[in-house]
């Protein structure tokens, strides 16, 4: 498969990417991408939420009043769930939400991913590029000219670059990630994918096996 590459100016470059049909050319899994995505939102939660239950809440260790003739309920403790400073019943525990997914899977789900960005013309190759100083202004330059600045754009570059982070970190709907960690979550949640042509090159070895990392 060939890939059109863009300059920074938004004209096309002359050379073409070429990059493997079983990565870029695939027919969409969309039950691995579920199960991908599934397990990486749910490791992103902390688990930590907790509510006391009876036996630790303080107090309430004298009975509040006898057991027979006032003519009301009978109560062991002011501690009750039934009474306001009670504990909860039921109540959420510390816990661990981590899911996991092998490494087969997990390939399958960015190939996927890659592939259905393809399919519905979400993915521009970028000419390797970076900034000598941070540059916001030069950024969003960049994705005027790609007219890609009013949608939703993530940027994946080969290694880090932290001028082009930074330059990119405080605009609206744009986040800047390195290939190397990009999950299929983050492949997938934009309306346009921006890839720096290195860093299309490592997807393609990474998940062709040349390189053994899949996250």
């Amino acid at each position: 498969m060939l890939l059109d590459v863009y300059k920074i100016d938004g004209s096309l470059a002359a050379e073409k990417l070429e990059v493997a049909d079983s990565v870029f050319g695939v027919e969409p899994n969309q039950h691995s991408i579920y199960l991908t995505v599934k397990a990486f939102l749910a490791n992103q939660r902390q688990g930590t939420s907790k509510a006391k239950e009876r036996s630790e809440v303080s107090g309430g260790g004298k009975k509040p009043w006898r057991q027979k003739g006032r003519g009301g309920a009978r109560a062991g403790s002011s501690r009750s769930p039934l009474w306001v400073g009670g504990g909860t019943i039921f109540g959420p525990k510390p816990r661990d939400h981590r899911q996991y997914i092998n490494k087969k899977v997990k390939a399958l789900a960015k190939k996927s991913a890659l592939s259905h960005k393809i399919k519905d013309e979400q993915f521009l190759v970028l000419e390797d590029f970076n900034f000598e100083n941070i540059k916001t202004a030069q950024f969003v330059d960049i994705l005027k000219k790609l007219k890609v600045d009013a949608k939703k754009v993530t940027l994946l570059t080969n290694g880090t670059l932290q001028n082009v982070y930074k330059s990119g970190r405080n605009i609206d709907k744009v986040k800047v990630l390195e290939a190397q960690s990009a999950s299929t979550y983050d492949i997938l949640n934009n309306q346009v994918l921006l890839v720096q042509k290195s860093a299309v090159e490592f997807l393609n070895n990474q998940l062709t096996g040349n390189v053994t990392a899949v996250n």
